[in-house]
């Protein structure tokens, strides 16, 4: 098998031990290393008591089975463990930093990819820290769990955050021939969410296969979770309703599964729903209330107790207008926020709520979204801003500025005059979704107000961003000063790149914006030098798309282009267009 690899114990490599109390400068490091680094997503996170550094040597062979294609196997094993991983490519040493439970972690995860070059894995229980769970996999099915070159399984990997493989049990022991063990690393949460995908693909291929390990996989890691009510629950379905529960291409199961924050998975006819009690619950219910609607409308009683629950008062002349032809305007805004939506109708009499609220006093109809509180509110934004576009005045008329003291989530406003909204909105939004992405805040216009949905940190940023953004349309910005920011890279280009890397009218700096979700700009600083900046709450990293790292990645290579003398196909283009410009003054001068 492709994806087959083999443990070997710390004793095969040259271990350098903890070195928690070392210290060297970064700039000793970057002079005498070339390195790669792999952070966890959380990297700004507050070190543990047992924080400290662990190192490994290890063999030029080692270093590209570790770094993967493009970096994004140490990528992975950095996720997976939540450990910042640095591989010193001259020296070849891994470095691993976190706690003492991830960096054991890291460098069992890194042992396991470097190994198996040598055979097939094998695993003892001395292997599990509670981050593994094994799970038998019939060989008429393992072929297509694997995939393509381990396409499916490496799929699962990124979705759940894991790391998996098939492996022998015990050392010496060989494999059965009817089944393979296949061993997945991760959180209890990745875990469950990754062998439930595994076990729905095996069920397509041999039925009735979960019916005989039903009893091992349900009540897995029961107890376990943030509050000790992890479990599972299930759910049996006929024929009709899966294909309902399921969805186009499984769009209701995803949405009903971001929606709640439970696992939903279907393993054949029956639903698993997996989580902390809580949010098992809420799945069950948000699947109850899908099938009711087929009887007929649908209301939540005892909504204004509950805390997953926005209700918006939406006019009934605007009811078409947010559902959208079938539904698809309201299922594109279920799939962007992770929402579950629906009318409520009480007792199935429409307009009967909120009557008069309208424009036009034809009464509304309350519309439901469920989800997570960050996803309701950026759903009930897109919901107000459709509205608006109908019927203008229906949510702003009288609002005011309103700019929040909390620190935590919050939303504030800010007025937009005529000509700052359509620059602020840009081409089909385009500026607007680039604020928002960039900002790690969310924003949305309601009319000529512009809404900043999110913690205290990230409003802030996008409040500055849209200042610099309207500040453009004045001349040149001055941010006199970015040494203190987390969220900007700042790049020095040199004077004969600048009108390159810029692009017509910004163009080539919009592209990079719309690829890595930055927002880039020329700036002078305090002593009136321009400089190029990216900012971005996301940091980015060396290998991944996405982030200030990428957008940095892609400026540098315009210069390096630039400096080589210009790409081909945009010089062409430009002295294309130029003798295009050329040929037409001079048919206009002639008589």
């Amino acid at each position: 098998l492709v994806c087959s690899r083999h443990f070997l114990n710390s004793s095969s490599f040259e271990l350098i031990g903890n070195m928690g109390d070392r210290s060297r400068s970064r700039s000793q490091r970057k002079d005498s290393r070339s390195r790669s680094r792999s952070r966890t997503p959380d990297g700004d996170k507050k070190k543990p008591s047992d924080f400290g550094v662990d190192s490994m040597k290890i063999t030029d062979d080692d270093a590209a089975f570790i770094l993967g294609k493009g970096g994004k196997t140490k990528d992975k094993i950095a996720r997976v463990s939540n450990a910042e991983i640095e591989l010193f490519e001259r020296d070849l040493i891994l470095e691993f930093r976190g706690s003492k439970l991830e960096r054991k972690k890291a460098k069992k995860y890194c042992e396991g990819v470097m190994a198996q070059r040598t055979g097939p894995v094998n695993v003892t229980q001395d292997y599990d820290d509670g981050d593994l769970t094994m799970i038998m996999v019939p060989q008429e099915a393992v072929g297509f769990v694997t995939g393509r070159s381990g396409n499916f399984l490496r799929t699962i990997e990124e979705e759940w955050t894991t790391l998996m493989f098939f492996c022998e049990v015990e050392k010496g022991r060989g494999r059965g021939k009817d089944f393979e063990k296949l061993a997945i690393f991760g959180g209890v949460r990745a875990r469950r969410g990754a062998e439930l995908k595994v076990l729905s693909a095996v069920e397509t291929k041999v039925q009735g296969y979960f019916d005989k390990i039903r009893d091992d996989v349900v009540p897995r890691d029961k107890g376990l979770g943030e509050d000790g009510s992890w479990g599972t629950d299930t759910m049996t379905f006929q024929d009709d309703e899966l294909s309902y529960a399921l969805g186009k291409q499984g769009g209701t199961r995803k949405k009903l599964e971001r929606a709640s924050g439970a696992i939903v998975q279907y393993i054949g006819q029956v639903a698993l729903f997996s989580g902390e009690k809580r949010y098992r619950k809420q799945a069950k219910e948000y699947m109850k209330w899908l099938f009711d609607q087929l009887e007929g409308p649908v209301y939540v009683h005892g909504w204004e107790d509950r805390d997953d629950i926005t209700v918006v008062d939406v006019p009934s002349d605007c009811i078409g207008y947010v559902t959208g032809a079938r539904r698809a305007a309201l299922g594109n805004m279920e799939e962007e926020w992770g929402t579950l939506m629906f009318f409520m109708n009480k007792d199935g009499v429409k307009g009967d709520k909120g009557a008069g609220k309208s424009r036009g006093g034809g009464g509304s109809e309350q519309l439901a979204i469920f989800g997570a509180e960050r996803a309701r509110r950026g759903a009930e934004l897109k919901i107000m801003s459709a509205v608006e576009t109908k019927s203008p005045g229906t949510f702003t008329r009288g609002l005011r500025e309103k700019i929040s003291s909390e620190k935590g989530f919050a939303t504030d406003r800010i007025i937009f005059k005529d000509d700052e909204l359509s620059y602020a909105l840009g081409k089909e939004g385009a500026t607007r979704k680039k604020l928002e992405l960039s900002s790690g805040a969310i924003l949305q216009y309601v009319g000529h107000c512009a809404f900043i949905a999110g913690e205290g940190k990230e409003r802030k940023r996008c409040k500055q961003f849209i200042d610099w953004l309207l500040a453009q349309r004045r001349g040149s910005v001055t941010v006199s000063d970015v040494a203190d920011r987390d969220d900007c890279t700042e790049m020095h280009v040199p004077d004969n790149c600048k009108g390159w890397v810029t692009g017509n009218r910004g163009s080539e700096l919009r592209r990079v914006e719309a690829e890595t979700q930055t927002f880039m700009f020329m700036a002078l600083d305090k002593t009136g030098e321009e400089r190029l900046l990216i900012f971005s709450a996301n940091p980015g990293s060396k290998a991944a798309n996405g982030g200030r790292a990428h957008a940095e990645r892609l400026v540098n290579d315009m210069i390096q282009e630039k400096l080589r003398g210009g790409s081909r196909g945009r010089s062409d283009s430009r002295r294309r267009n130029s003798r295009r410009r050329s040929r037409s003054r001079s048919r206009r001068r002639s008589p």
